[in-house]
């Protein structure tokens, strides 16, 4: 039998092998949460202990989360993959289909301020629409502050400043 962290884990990598993309940190925790295995707190630390061993990689873009599966963590869930049981695995598809029913945002501006090799700080902003990139933008910060709010204001002025651009050079 599992312990409990097992089977959180193995319910987190199960959701991510059966995904068509990248899954949110905000996604596997509303599963897990709406279904009650676990708090927020055991499963955070189920995710990282999974990051720290290689069998999930994790990027953050716009200040969100995205987890994939590795290569690692196929290999660990097909031994352990029938731990789980067919109740779970069946909650998970039908989670995962919801998901892909979703109708994906028109419009995505995303933004993400790093601190750029030099110590300074820079924010990308990019303006997408039905996965193609209208306008990929990079550009410097005074300051952290100042690169935390042009990314969090991107959204709201994403158009605005394409619409100037293109003003500008037509």
């Amino acid at each position: 039998m599992a312990t409990p962290f097992t089977t959180y884990k193995l319910i987190v990598l199960y959701m991510l092998q059966n995904s068509e993309k990248p899954l949110t940190n905000s996604q596997l925790s509303e599963f897990i949460l709406e279904k009650e295995y676990t708090n927020y707190f055991h499963l955070q630390q189920s995710i990282s202990e999974l990051v720290d061993a290689r069998l999930l990689e994790m990027q953050t873009i716009s200040n969100t989360s995205y987890y994939r599966i590795t290569t690692e963590g196929g290999n660990t869930l097909s031994y352990f993959e029938n731990d789980l049981s067919s109740d779970i695995r069946r909650e998970v598809q039908e989670y995962l289909q919801e998901i892909r029913s979703q109708k994906p945002k028109r419009i995505m501006t995303p933004a993400d301020y790093y601190e750029t090799p030099q110590g300074g700080y820079a924010v990308r902003c990019q303006l997408i629409e039905k996965n193609t990139s209208l306008l990929d933008l990079s550009i410097s910060a005074p300051n952290k502050e100042a690169a935390r709010e042009i990314a969090r204001n991107w959204s709201r002025k994403s158009q605005d400043v394409y619409a100037a651009i293109m003003e500008e050079l037509l």
